[in-house]
């Protein structure tokens, strides 16, 4: 992603500088999880609230505040920053669905999935960013149509140009 999207915005160039910072020493695969996720969020424009809700590390479920957190499956974070967090909880509805997920990978694998185990449309403020991670590291790939609804009706929109377009940029590199 640096070698592709670096120029493409100010934004995603001050998010880079700013999580290199973050890790420091930290390495592996969950941090890289982590941070290709972040990127693809400032790649695409997205916001990372709609996706996380950060509570204090020693959060119990009883003290989250359900009316702040997305009705849309959401992954929230118990510490300051998804690096340093040791729990994480799944919402849905604004109900707590898990409350003691251990990393940040099942996390994220459990909120995707319900999106289709509950047959949810992706939300528009995260569309592209979910349609990525479908594509290439959930390899859902149907021959037409896609999980984002359009917000002027209930019909599916066509495959987003922005996630094709990447998609083809990092498949370029010998990515895929």
């Amino acid at each position: 992603m640096t070698t592709v999207c670096v120029n493409k915005s100010k934004k995603f160039l001050q998010n880079y500088g700013r999580l290199q910072r973050m890790r420091g020493l930290q390495s592996g695969c969950p941090n890289d999880v982590i941070e290709m996720l972040l990127l693809l969020l400032s790649y695409f424009e997205e916001e990372e609230e709609s996706m996380f809700f950060h509570v204090e590390d020693g959060c119990l479920a009883e003290e989250v505040q359900l009316e702040q957190v997305p009705l849309t499956p959401t992954v929230i974070v118990c510490g300051q920053s998804c690096y340093s967090t040791t729990r994480y909880m799944l919402s849905l509805d604004q109900i707590l669905i898990n409350t003691n997920i251990s990393s940040f990978i099942s996390a994220l694998c459990l909120m995707f999935g319900s999106y289709y185990c509950f047959n949810i449309h992706y939300p528009s403020e995260l569309a592209s960013t979910l349609e990525f991670l479908q594509r290439c590291f959930f390899s859902i790939n149907p021959e037409k149509g896609t999980k984002v609804q359009n917000k002027n009706s209930k019909r599916p929109l066509n495959l987003n140009p922005r996630v094709l377009t990447l998609i083809q940029q990092l498949s370029d590199h010998e990515w895929c």
